[in-house]
């Protein structure tokens, strides 16, 4: 994936770079006119044709619709199972901070 030129901007576009255009599998889809219609602007507004724009759409629910064959998260932790309210998150922090500085640094924790 390349950054879109107006990145600069601080606009979050990503466009799909696909050098192995020779492995696609073509195939036909029904779309509804009006998505074809934003489709076809959104393609010259951006300098891009119409089929990447599909073939982002593509790729964007294959992923959102992958089973994964490890979880996101593999290990668990020790805990209570409930939030921390914010004291409980500032008193372990600042005792965090206290056993690595040490009384003798000289630092206020």
């Amino acid at each position: 994936m390349q950054d879109h030129p107006y990145g600069h901007l601080g606009v979050s576009i990503w466009y799909m770079d696909y050098p192995w255009y020779m492995s696609m599998k073509r195939t036909n889809v029904y779309a509804d006119p009006e998505d074809l219609a934003i489709i076809k602007e959104a393609a010259k507004r951006r300098g891009i044709s119409e089929a990447e724009i599909i073939r982002q759409g593509i790729h964007l629910a294959a992923m959102a619709n992958r089973v994964w064959d490890e979880p996101l998260f593999s290990r668990t932790f020790e805990g209570t199972g409930r939030t921390p309210s914010k004291p409980e998150v500032r008193d372990v922090v600042a005792d965090a901070v206290r056993r690595e500085t040490g009384p003798d640094s000289g630092t206020a924790a």
